[in-house]
C-alpha cells in the first residue's frame, strides 16, 4: 500500500476529484495549506501598499491506494492538476504499513 499526497491549486481540486474517482479511487483526504516553492510567494498591490505573500493558498489531497493502482493514481493527479504554470504542485509517494477500517475491524488493502 503507498500514501500518495499531493500538493495542488485549490481550483483544481474538482477536476482531482472526478479523475480519481474515474480510475476506481474510493476515498481521499483533503486539507487548506498554505506554502512556497521555487515561486518563494509574490508580490501584491492593496490600497496603494505594496505586500509580499510569501505563503500561498494550496489544496493537500491524500489519498491510500494499493499498489496496483499507484501509477493510475499519480497519472490522474498529474493530468487533472496541471496547468502548466509555476505553483502547479507536488506529489509525494510514500509507504503505508497498514491500514485498519475502525467500523469493521478490516486490515491492509481491505480497509481501504
Amino acid at each position: 500500500m503507498k500514501m500518495v499526497t499531493a500538493v495542488i491549486k485549490p481550483f483544481k481540486l474538482d477536476d482531482v476529484r472526478e479523475a480519481l474517482s474515474t480510475i476506481g479511487v474510493q476515498g481521499i483526504t483533503v486539507s487548506e495549506v498554505k506554502g512556497f516553492g521555487r515561486q518563494k510567494g509574490h508580490t501584491e498591490l492593496y490600497r496603494g501598499a505594496e505586500y509580499v505573500v510569501d505563503f500561498l493558498p494550496k489544496t493537500k489531497v491524500e489519498v491510500a491506494v494499493s499498489e496496483e493502482l499507484l501509477d493510475q493514481t499519480i497519472e490522474a493527479i498529474s493530468s487533472a492538476a496541471q496547468t502548466g504554470n509555476i505553483g502547479d504542485g507536488k506529489i509525494f509517494v510514500t509507504s503505508l504499513e497498514q491500514s485498519i477500517r475502525i467500523r469493521t475491524g478490516e486490515t491492509g488493502v481491505d480497509a481501504l
